[in-house]
């Protein structure tokens, strides 16, 4: 184990057992460097990770701080890993969205809010006046982002925020069919919106499956065609 694995470990394990606690002042260098016997170079490249990972925060004058370790902020820095994956490995990641995203449909339509039906209708029918597949693409994210923050739960809203972005790398909307898949799309969006507006948690979370699986057929539309083994 390097030097800096040694303390990103002692820092995290000091974290999780809970000796540094959500919000409070790490040690000084000295005294972390000691007892982890690490040197202070060593000690800073692993805090460097830990803060781009949200779990620590350098504060310019004031020393490092364990963050508040929100579930939404932790998940959220799976970004960091996860838009690395391949296509071959997101398609695998969209069997777990599929799940998520009916969870989050049915729970936004039994907890639904006029607000948040207008919100959607209103997004939906901004969708259908762009003819510019990126705006189309945000505009899709947020429909979608206003459905998992009414569900209530920060932390799936995080964690589908991730696995959505990773998706939108790809632009399907400007695939030669991408007018036909924007058509179905949003036809899609106005079943799901609507469920959610009569407070179906039933058919909203059989539209969101729904969509989510025909999102991951035409993303499989990127695949390049596998080789043919060479004759022997």
């Amino acid at each position: 184990m390097s030097a800096v694995d040694k303390a990103f470990h002692g820092l995290r394990h000091m974290i999780a057992t809970g000796r540094l606690s959500a919000g409070g002042r790490i040690p000084p260098e000295g005294e972390l460097c000691e007892e982890l016997g690490v040197s202070r170079g060593s000690l800073r490249e692993a805090v460097r990770m830990l803060a781009a990972l949200g779990v620590v925060e350098p504060r310019h004058g004031s020393g490092t701080y364990v963050s508040q370790l929100r579930p939404e902020d932790i998940i959220g820095s799976l970004s960091l890993t996860l838009e690395l994956l391949p296509l071959s490995g997101l398609l695998e990641v969209y069997e777990i969205r599929r799940v998520l995203e009916s969870h989050v449909a049915a729970q936004a339509a039994a907890r639904s809010t006029p607000e948040t039906v207008r919100e959607l209708f209103a997004l939906i029918e901004a969708m259908d006046a762009t003819d510019d597949p990126t705006e189309a693409s945000d505009l899709d994210h947020r429909f979608h982002a206003e459905i998992a923050t009414a569900a209530g739960n920060p932390a799936l809203a995080s964690l589908l925020s991730v696995f959505r972005a990773r998706s939108r790398k790809y632009q399907i909307f400007t695939l030669p069919e991408g007018e036909q898949m924007r058509r179905k799309s949003d036809e899609d969006h106005r079943v799901l919106a609507t469920a959610i507006a009569d407070r179906d948690p039933r058919a909203a979370a059989g539209a969101a499956e729904a969509h989510v699986a025909q999102t991951e057929r035409w993303l499989r539309a990127f695949m390049p065609p596998m080789e043919e083994d060479s004759p022997a």
